[in-house]
């Protein structure tokens, strides 16, 4: 079976990397459009429970990138200079560039040259293999090609936000919201090395507005941005890369695979940033796209076993992360809450944490709140 891979992130390395890895004598091709060492964002970040779903099907990667990750076990939320943290929400990130240099090595062992600055500019280019997995993004060729046949549907989010990075070493995860004269603006901010902090800056609409950001230049944003974070980033400065505001695109497909594609990733699907699950979700779905194939017969079956066993199970974690970013586009209104009422109210934003799990994963925190609410009721 002759094998064209597009995308070369983390969901297409990982899936020419497992498949040639399990099957040596594979043909496979892995084109992207961009240089080796190109990416976008700063830090990318794996729940506790995502990493142990990779070590179960693949501990040498595991292996390979937990050196390069920092880690930390609780959850930090910042507001009108008070703080609070929530225990045992553990969290691992690693930079990108770092992420991708590691699953590059690894597609390289296995025997896999992949063919980079090479940008596919129609399907009809990749005729002769029996199978394209479409791993390339928010922007797919192979999805926009046939968006009628895959049942594409596209929405976005109201919140603009824009994508930084910092020196700035910030201990855990945190969130810091703050409000000025012309509306509120909330920061995620996490180390993801030693000496390197993503720092994800966003606000509603109106505050966007407020602030004349469409009529700026990037310098002019990030500028405002260290200004109204000058506290949070004690003086350091925030570092762009390809920072600009955006919408967060939803995307989904009714259908995962038509003829010969299948899609995965952001291709397929995307999870708000505030759940953190991008990358995992399309490791994720690399597993299960491999699992499929090795237990069927031919092409067709093998697409159909994969969206029919991944499907609800992405289902939920799309569900989760659209409750909350709707969460986050009122996060205006949820400021005006006491710190522990709006600390509850975050942790509890996506729907899929109720109070008994919230006395087992975090304790402290909810004898705090719960002391709290005794005391107000």
């Amino acid at each position: 079976m002759r094998i064209a891979v597009i995308g070369g992130g983390p969901g297409g390395l990982y899936f020419a990397y497992l498949w040639k890895q399990r099957h040596p004598d594979a043909q496979l091709d892995l084109f992207e459009q961009n240089a080796a060492g190109a990416t976008w964002g700063f830090g990318v970040v794996f729940s506790e429970q995502a990493l142990e779903f990779l070590r179960a099907d693949d501990p040498d990667t595991v292996d390979a990138i937990v050196p390069r990750m920092e880690s930390w076990k609780n959850i930090t939320l910042n507001l009108r200079g008070e703080s609070v943290e929530i225990d045992g929400v553990g969290f691992s990130s690693i930079g990108r560039l770092d992420l991708l240099g590691v699953l590059q090595q690894r597609v390289r062992a296995v025997g896999i040259a992949p063919r980079y600055d090479t940008l596919i500019q129609a399907v009809d280019e990749l005729k002769g293999y029996d199978l394209i997995v479409a791993a390339d993004g928010l922007n797919s060729l192979v999805r926009r090609s046939f968006e009628g046949d895959f049942g594409t549907s596209v929405s976005y989010s109201a919140n603009k936000f824009a994508w930084y990075g910092t020196s700035k070493r910030f201990e855990t995860l945190s969130q810091t919201f703050v409000e000025t004269d012309l509306g509120a603006f909330n920061a995620h901010h996490y180390r993801y090395s030693p000496d390197m902090s993503t720092f994800l800056v966003e606000c509603d609409r109106a505050t966007w507005q407020r602030y004349g950001f469409a009529g700026k230049r990037a310098e002019e944003s990030r500028a405002i941005c260290e200004t109204v974070f000058a506290n949070t980033l004690d003086g350091q400065p925030l570092v762009s890369n390809k920072s600009v505001w955006r919408n967060f695109p939803w995307i989904w497909n009714e259908h995962w695979s038509f003829r010969n594609m299948v899609l995965v990733g952001d291709a397929l699907h995307s999870a708000h940033f505030s759940i953190g699950s991008g990358t995992r979700l399309a490791i994720e779905d690399v597993i299960a796209l491999v699992k499929a194939l090795e237990a069927e017969r031919d092409v067709p079956a093998a697409l159909a076993r994969y969206e029919a066993e991944r499907k609800p199970v992405v289902k939920k974690l799309v569900a989760a992360a659209r409750a909350s970013a709707g969460w986050y586009e009122q996060f205006p209104v949820h400021m005006k809450r006491g710190l522990m009422d709006f600390a509850y109210s975050y942790i509890t934003r996506s729907g899929r944490i109720d109070d008994a799990r919230l006395r087992a994963m975090s304790p402290l925190f909810m004898a705090r709140y719960e002391a709290h609410a005794g005391n107000n009721a």
